[in-house]
């Protein structure tokens, strides 16, 4: 299950300037910047993935100039000379919003941007350009999960120089000049066609300021291609003498990832067209909700239970913890990690635990962290991770900085090639070595965030409290008994920078978990998150459904939220 145009030859981004060179445009001999005076927005605060808001938020007059703005200015003295690569999920009003980061980056003293065609740059790609070519950082335009159209969501969020999402001290900066920001910096006499692969080059202010329109994909597959061995995937995908062709299906989402699935499993691979599905970027997703769980995704999974396919034959569903477990105890199938070694794994807090039973059984370092990407980046650049990932359906590694799809879907087809094995068959192998993390999350989308936070502060007293210690929770005659409760807090390993109240947990004397927190990505309203995670070695257990598993320790957690009774909700909007 996918997000991310368009087939062009595999060039260097080098090779492609240099070619372009001859031809670059010149839109005046000389362009000045202006200032415009504007007003200050409230709320401009980023989340955990930046600042997201409904499309009509971000067309108000200066809104979304304001927020460019003050992330250039968050960036210092480092911003004149630099280069920025700039790029989106193809979501309405991408196009519209690299045109304003174009005027606003050439007036305020940025040297070259680097643009994906078409405002088209996957965030994992977006991520290996900027450390590819070491620019300072690059500015991402998507609200990722959030569905997208005029009357859907927007985002926009800043990557710095080793490619991952923009650490707490820095997004706090930028919140703070959004606060007191009185105008920005602009040019009114450029335009760019970014439908066309160029280079073009403007004088500003007396300097030169470089546009780089660039192919999408390119520079993504070559580093794909030097992590992964594609003939033993290619042989996996085509079969040959010792078994048939691997029959995959690839629903892109009509989201960003369709021109690297088109480039990737079609050109290099050879799986045929008519396996890969929704693959041209629209800008509402063709309508299709682009979060790829068992709800918004029902066709999908439909589509697997019905049809020949091996890679998820029968719907057989395997959790995004689950998955990031399994690539954690077969990652030497990868050429990449064979070169790197194996530094640590990662996971974040809500994440089910079954990561930490890889971790332990094989000597392997592990770091629980706080949800956001970035927590991810300071481990892996101080050399302690190799491995990490989300809930969420999020997985990645050290090759770039950014949760990664496609790369997570090439290292299955790695492992799958290496064992010759079904996925359910090595699934059920590897619950039979580690044991199984039966694991949930139920999401209650769109509450009343006055009553959501209510309910979290209701939660939080409850928990707080001596007696809950050792307590003993019962339900369907299952007895959980509390180990400890808190708030959950992170102290970064490598820095000691500190980050509080990420969410309320309940541990239990048996491993299990029950985790409530309210979601930093929506654009309106609050998102409730309640997670389950309970561990399970015995054998006759191992097949069974997780929601019969965990129904007792579901029970308990509504319980004790009161969540029903703050929100008036009578069921999840999404169970995954």
């Amino acid at each position: 299950m996918f997000q991310d145009g368009d087939p062009c030859p595999c060039v260097s981004l080098v090779d492609k300037v240099q070619s372009a060179s001859r031809h670059r445009g010149r839109m005046s001999n000389t362009v000045t910047s202006i200032i415009i005076e504007t007003r200050i927005y409230d709320g401009q605060k980023p989340g955990t993935s930046g600042l997201r808001k409904a499309v009509q938020v971000f067309m108000q007059e200066h809104y979304t100039e304001n927020f460019i703005q003050a992330i250039l200015q968050a960036l210092g003295d480092k911003l004149f000379g630099s280069t920025l690569v700039v790029g989106g999920d193809g979501r309405y009003y991408v196009k519209e919003a690299v045109e304003k980061i174009i005027k606003i980056a050439a007036a305020n003293g940025v040297k070259k941007l680097i643009i994906g065609q078409n405002g088209i740059l996957s965030t994992p790609a977006v991520s290996t350009i900027i450390r590819k070519y070491k620019t300072l950082g690059g500015i991402v335009l998507t609200a990722s999960h959030n569905p997208g159209g005029p009357d859907a969501d927007f985002g926009i969020k800043f990557n710095c120089e080793n490619g991952g999402p923009a650490p707490d001290y820095v997004t706090n900066k930028i919140y703070d000049i959004t606060k007191v920001l009185k105008n920005y910096k602009t040019i009114s006499d450029i335009s760019i066609d970014i439908s066309k692969i160029q280079s073009t080059v403007i004088q500003v202010d007396g300097n030169s300021f470089i546009v780089d329109i660039i192919d999408s994909v390119n520079d993504y597959l070559e580093y794909m291609k030097n992590i992964f061995d594609f003939s033993s995937i290619k042989t996996l995908l085509q079969g040959n003498n010792d078994h048939p062709p691997f029959k995959v299906l690839i629903n892109a989402m009509n989201g960003v990832t369709g021109p690297y699935v088109k480039r990737i499993f079609s050109n290099e691979l050879g799986v045929d067209n008519s396996s890969i599905v929704n693959a041209i970027p629209l800008e509402d997703f063709g309508g299709l909700h682009p979060d790829p769980n068992l709800t918004y995704a029902r066709d999908l999974v439909n589509a697997m239970k019905n049809g020949p396919y091996d890679f998820g034959k029968k719907a057989f569903f395997v959790t995004p913890s689950d998955s990031l477990a399994v690539l954690a105890a077969n990652l030497n199938a990868i050429p990449y990690f064979k070169k790197t070694g194996i530094k640590g794994y990662a996971r974040s807090m809500p994440t089910g635990a079954a990561v930490d039973r890889v971790a332990a059984k094989n000597g392997i370092k592990f770091y629980e962290v706080p949800t956001g990407w970035k927590y991810f980046g300071n481990l892996m650049d101080a050399g302690l991770l190799s491995l990490c990932g989300e809930e969420s359906f999020g997985t990645g590694s050290d090759h770039i900085r950014e949760k990664d799809g496609i790369w997570a879907c090439l290292a299955w087809l790695s492992i799958i090639a290496n064992l010759r094995k079904s996925v359910e068959d090595i699934l059920l192998n590897h619950w039979q070595t580690y044991g199984r993390n039966f694991f949930t999350r139920y999401d209650y989308e769109n509450c009343d965030s006055e009553a959501a936070n209510r309910m979290m502060q209701h939660i939080e007293s409850e928990i707080q409290k001596p007696e809950f210690i050792n307590s003993k929770l019962i339900s369907e005659n299952k007895v959980y008994v509390v180990k400890s409760s808190d708030n959950y807090s992170y102290v970064d390993p490598v820095d000691g920078s500190q980050v509080s109240k990420q969410g309320l947990r309940i541990l239990f004397q048996d491993g299990s978990r029950i985790i409530y927190r309210l979601s930093g990505t929506g654009s309106s309203g609050a998102t409730i998150r309640v997670y389950v995670d309970s561990y399970e070695d015995d054998p006759t257990s191992l097949n069974k459904d997780a929601q019969e598993i965990l129904k007792p320790l579901v029970t308990i957690a509504l319980k004790i939220s009161n969540l029903r009774e703050f929100t008036g909700r009578d069921a999840p909007t999404v169970i995954t």
